[in-house]
């Protein structure tokens, strides 16, 4: 559109949302604002980590181990007590399907942006809603890589700032209820997203920059703005 800054799509096949002049965003980006990073999370590796199957795959499991070493702990025949495990089985399987729909929309639903700014998120499935997170909010950033090729990115959130675990979830720290810690999920380790947020937010405050290479980087901001690899 004429008159509007230029901007670059994820890809060919993402439309623009109703009232998103920019895709991921809610408005164009103001004069003076540049982005630097777009992207959404990797399907499988979001699903398994932000919903917990992997955790539920190996509860269900056991309890079906369980119920087959009472069944036929208590004399139970094969046919009864596989019986009751297909029964198990089925429930526990549409279970994890179920949820696995629920994280494969979710992470086609989420657009996460990066500008030398702010952070944004771009989440909901139904509803669709954006966060915004100011660079002075921000407190640090740290960097977990993971074996399957991804790393999630998570976010502190300073005092006296807050945000609803509930509105972020599941793109929070599971354990930070009291204060929601918001999580890049399952980003591609080679786009480099932690390092460019680090560097962004030490651009912001004016500090020197390290290169982060461990596995898992602490990268700080203001007021200790000393940035660690």
């Amino acid at each position: 559109m004429k008159g509007e800054p230029a901007h670059r799509h994820l890809s060919a096949d993402i439309p623009e949302h109703d009232g998103e002049p920019v895709t991921g965003l809610p408005e164009a980006l103001p004069a003076g604002e540049t982005m630097l990073w777009q992207g959404r999370p990797e399907t499988v590796s979001f699903a398994v980590r932000a919903l917990g199957l992997r955790g539920l795959s190996l509860y269900f499991g056991g309890l079906l181990l369980l119920q087959a070493g009472i069944g036929f702990g208590q004399g139970g025949g094969l046919v009864e007590v596989g019986g009751g495990l297909v029964i198990s089985a089925a429930i526990g399987l549409t279970c994890l399907a179920l949820l696995w729909f629920i994280g494969r929309a979710a992470a086609r639903a989420t657009i996460y942006t990066i500008t030398d700014k702010r952070v944004v998120f771009r989440v909901g499935i139904a509803l669709p809603m954006v966060i915004n997170l100011p660079f002075t909010v921000i407190g640090s950033v740290a960097r977990a890589a993971r074996a399957d090729g991804t790393e999630d990115v998570e976010l502190t959130i300073v005092k006296p700032a807050s945000i609803s675990w509930v509105a972020l979830w599941p793109h929070v720290q599971f354990g930070s209820i009291l204060r929601a810690k918001p999580v890049l999920r399952a980003l591609p380790q080679k786009a480099g997203v932690a390092q460019l947020l680090a560097r962004a937010l030490a651009g912001s405050a004016g500090a020197p920059v390290q290169q982060a290479t461990d596995t898992t980087d602490s990268l700080s901001r203001p007021a200790n703005v000393a940035l660690a690899g």
